[in-house]
């Protein structure tokens, strides 16, 4: 079950919806950038992903997802300027992106992401290209963070042939990696990640 609150001005919780399309337990949930309107991807033990959106305060679901074979443990909205593009992960070990493009779902698949299940994902923030008339995002620089139950942090890029590679593989975790975090924030083309794993260590 996915509960949506509503924060009253005297800091009151309300509950504004209850969605329960899904048959499993709910791991993740992640909200999309308003400009796409106003969206949340959840995922579960059920084995899919499901993007809910609100129309006139009234929530419904929007797609579903079911492209793996085991439960899908972490799902990641990427930076807006991408586009509308979701990322998740699976236990069955694979990575899958999904980006919206002419109102219409393209997938690519990271087969063998990770060893024995992929348990974390997390997008690097966008890099930008200044010029004096303009900003704009590139999408060469594609990136995102993945941790797995082989103890690993692993980095992907988007190639020029438009597919995901590994860029590089951390070890330093003892036990299966849970969860991962790309820091927003970059400053001198410094990035920081952080992970956490099953025997309470954070790197």
């Amino acid at each position: 079950l996915v509960k949506i609150y509503d924060i009253k001005s005297d800091g009151q919780f309300m509950v504004e919806a209850e969605l329960n399309d899904h048959q499993g337990p709910v791991w993740e949930c992640s909200w999309a950038h308003p400009m796409f309107g106003n969206m949340l991807a959840t995922c579960s033990y059920d084995k899919k992903v499901i993007i809910w959106k609100c129309k006139e305060r009234k929530w419904s679901k929007f797609t579903e997802f079911a492209c793996h074979d085991a439960s899908v443990n972490s799902v990641c909205w990427a930076p807006h300027e991408y586009g509308m593009i979701l990322a998740f992960c699976s236990a069955d070990g694979t990575a899958t992106v999904m980006a919206n493009i002419d109102q219409s779902w393209k997938q690519s698949k990271i087969l063998n992401a990770h060893k024995r299940g992929c348990n974390a994902i997390s997008w690097c923030p966008v890099a930008f290209s200044f010029s004096l008339f303009e900003q704009k995002a590139s999408h060469a620089s594609m990136r995102f963070v993945t941790g797995g139950c082989d103890n690993l942090v692993k980095i992907w890029n988007l190639n020029s042939d438009n597919q995901w590679e590994l860029e590089i593989s951390l070890e330093g975790h003892e036990d299966w990696v849970r969860d991962v975090a790309w820091s927003p924030i970059v400053n001198s083309n410094v990035h920081k990640i952080a992970s956490c794993s099953q025997v309470f260590q954070a790197v």
